[in-house]
C-alpha cells in the first residue's frame, strides 16, 4: 500500500504503536532520502517538534512538540468497516469470548460477539447493538457491501478510530437504515463545507456521540439537516462556542452535553434557549460564573429553556448567589448539580447547599441526591431564620399591611416572601442572636404527646437542637418501657396545625429537621 500512497494521504488518520495521529505531510525531508510522513500526535507528548526541520516548516502542529517525521511502513491507516466487523465477530474463537459492557451517551450496550451472545448471533446478519471501538476503522469500504452483510444493525460504537472524514460516516450510516445509537468520539473528523448527507442517511438516528471529534457549532448546524430523528447530542471536548441560533434543525433534542467547552458563556447558552424539546443541560466544566435571564425579574419566570427540567453545572466557576436566583426562574427544572463550584465547597458547603434548596422552589434533585419534603422544609425554614433580621433592616414587617422590604432584599432573596406567606413572618425571639457555646441557647422545651395511646400522659422535655433522633428514641425508651426498636417518631408545628412530620433518619438531629421551641414530639408504637 505505501508504494501507492499520493498526496491526497494529507489529512487522513493513522495508527503508530498505538498512538493515532494525523498525517499533515507526505513527502522528502532532505538531507535525508526516501519519502516521509509529517504526522501530528493526539497526544502531543508522542511529538518531537513543530513539523519544522533544519529551519523549513514541513507542516504545522497546534503544539510545538506535536510533529514527528516517519516512514510511510510504520503507519497503519486502517481497515474497512466490514474487515473490523468480521475481525471482531466472525472470527473470535468462542472459548476466548467475553461479554462486555459499553456505554453510549447514556444507553448501556451488551458488545455482541463476545461469550454466550455469540451463540445467540453468530450471523453477521442478526446482529444489532455493536462495538468497533479502536478497531482501526477508516473507511466504509465498497459501496453497499455493508447494507448486503448486516443491514439490521441498530447501536455502533466506532469510538476511538480512524475515521478522519464526515464523508466516510455518511458512507457507513447509508447502508444502515435502521441507525438508531452511533459513538464516533475521539475520531478527528473532517466536516463537509457543502451539501449535508443525503436524505434519508441518518433517518432513524436518535442519539450521536461527537465528543472530542473538533466539530464546530457551525459545521454541528449545516449536518444537524440530516438529523430529523435526533434526540441526544454530545459534543463534549471540542473547543466549542455556540455562534449563531439553531433555525428549523435539532428541534426534537431533549440531551444536549456541552461539557468541557471553556468557551461557552452566558451570551451563548441564550442562542439554544428556545430548543423546544430540551429537557436535560449538561455543561460541566464551560467556566461559566454568571447568569442573568434578561426577561424576568426577580421572583418571575423566563420564557427561556421552557421544557428543561435537569441541569449540570459541574467544576464550574460559580460563586455568587444572584447565579442560584436566575435558576429559579426557570420554568421546569427539578434537577441540578453544581459540584465543585466555590459556591459549594469549602466550610459553609452543607449550609450552602440547604441554600440552594430553598433558594430553587421546584428543586427535586440536588446534587444527584433527592429532596425529602422534610429536608426542603428544615432547609427553608433555616433560610427564613438566617436571613430574618436583614428581612427586618430592610423594612419586612409581620404585619402584612407594613411589611414592604426593599427592592434590594428581594433582588437579593427573591423566593423570601414566598417562605414568608408559607410559613408565617419571622418573629422576633427567632431573630435573636444565637450563642451557640452556651447549652441554655440550644435547649428545646418540647411536648411529648402518644396519640395512640390516649392513657399516657402528655409529658414536657428539654432536650438540645442537636440531639439525634437515635437518642430521642433512647430516652423515650427508657421513659415510656417502650423497645427502641418499636418506636416511631414525628412532630407537628404550631406554624403547621394538622400536619405530621416524620422523623425517619436516625443519624439526623432534631435541628435538621427544624423542630423549635413549644413544637410537639409524637411518639407511636
Amino acid at each position: 500500500m505505501n508504494d501507492t500512497l499520493t498526496s491526497d494521504v494529507v489529512g487522513r488518520r493513522v495508527s503508530v504503536n498505538g498512538e493515532c495521529a494525523t498525517v499533515r505531510f507526505y513527502g522528502t525531508v532532505p538531507p535525508v532520502a526516501g519519502l516521509w510522513l509529517g504526522v501530528e500526535w493526539d497526544k502531543s507528548r508522542e511529538g518531537k517538534h513543530d513539523g519544522s526541520h533544519e529551519g523549513t516548516v514541513y507542516f504545522k502542529c497546534s503544539h510545538p512538540t506535536g510533529g514527528s517525521f516517519i516512514r510511510p511502513h510504520k503507519a497503519n491507516f486502517g481497515v474497512d468497516f466490514l474487515t473490523a466487523l468480521r475481525d471482531r465477530y466472525e472470527d473470535e474463537p468462542e472459548d476466548d469470548a467475553k461479554k462486555q459492557i459499553v456505554t453510549i451517551g447514556n444507553i448501556p450496550v451488551e458488545t455482541i460477539g463476545f461469550g454466550s451472545v455469540i451463540k445467540k448471533q453468530s450471523q453477521l446478519s442478526e446482529l444489532r447493538d455493536i462495538s468497533l471501538r479502536s478497531c482501526a476503522v477508516s473507511c466504509a469500504g465498497d459501496k453497499g457491501d455493508i447494507a448486503s452483510t448486516c443491514p439490521n444493525i441498530r447501536v455502533v460504537n466506532l469510538s476511538q478510530n480512524l475515521l478522519s472524514a464526515w464523508e466516510e460516516v455518511t458512507g457507513i450510516a447509508e447502508q444502515l437504515r435502521h441507525l438508531e445509537v452511533l459513538d464516533l468520539s475521539e475520531n478527528k473528523l473532517r466536516f463537509p463545507p457543502g451539501s449535508p448527507a443525503p436524505i434519508g442517511t441518518f433517518s432513524a438516528l436518535k442519539v450521536l456521540v461527537l465528543n472530542r471529534t473538533g466539530v464546530t457549532w457551525a459545521e454541528v448546524l449545516h449536518c444537524a439537516q440530516g438529523w430529523p430523528a435526533l434526540e441526544e447530542l454530545y459534543l463534549k471536548s471540542n473547543n466549542i462556542s455556540i455562534s449563531e441560533r439553531p433555525a428549523d434543525v435539532l428541534q426534537l433534542v431533549r440531551l444536549l452535553d456541552l461539557s468541557s467547552n471553556q468557551s461557552i458563556d452566558e451570551n451563548q447558552l441564550f442562542l439554544i434557549a428556545y430548543l423546544p424539546r430540551l429537557e436535560r443541560l449538561i455543561l460541566g466544566d464551560v467556566g461559566i460564573s454568571s447568569l442573568h435571564f434578561p426577561d424576568a425579574g426577580a421572583g418571575c419566570k423566563t420564557a427561556m429553556f421552557p421544557s428543561l427540567q435537569s441541569l449540570v453545572l459541574d467544576d464550574n466557576r460559580i460563586s455568587q448567589w444572584s447565579f442560584i436566583n436566575e435558576l429559579d426562574k426557570l420554568q421546569s427544572l427539578h434537577s441540578l448539580s453544581c459540584l465543585r463550584n466555590p459556591l459549594t465547597v469549602g466550610s459553609g458547603a452543607k449550609t450552602h447547599l440547604q441554600f440552594i434548596i430553598a433558594k430553587i422552589g421546584q428543586l427535586r434533585t440536588l446534587n444527584r441526591c433527592e429532596i425529602r419534603p422534610e429536608e426542603r422544609r428544615g432547609a427553608e425554614l433555616d433560610y427564613r431564620k438566617a436571613f430574618g433580621k436583614e428581612w427586618k433592616e430592610a423594612g419586612g414587617h409581620q404585619d402584612p399591611d407594613q411589611d414592604r422590604p426593599s427592592a434590594a432584599f428581594l433582588a437579593a432573596h427573591p423566593r423570601y416572601q414566598a417562605l414568608c406567606r408559607k410559613y408565617g413572618a419571622p418573629e422576633d425571639g427567632e431573630l435573636k442572636t444565637q450563642q451557640p457555646f452556651l447549652l441554655k441557647n440550644q435547649l428545646l422545651t418540647l411536648k411529648i404527646n402518644c396519640p395512640d395511646h390516649p392513657d399516657q400522659n402528655a409529658l414536657e422535655k428539654q432536650l438540645p437542637d442537636s440531639m439525634t433522633i437515635q437518642k430521642v428514641k433512647g430516652l423515650l425508651s427508657r421513659l415510656l418501657k417502650v423497645p427502641v426498636s418499636d418506636l416511631l417518631l414525628a412532630y407537628e408545628s404550631p406554624k403547621m396545625p394538622g400536619r405530621e412530620i416524620e422523623l425517619e433518619n436516625d443519624q439526623q438531629s432534631l435541628q435538621f429537621y427544624s423542630v423549635e421551641n413549644g413544637d410537639s414530639l409524637l411518639v407511636r408504637w
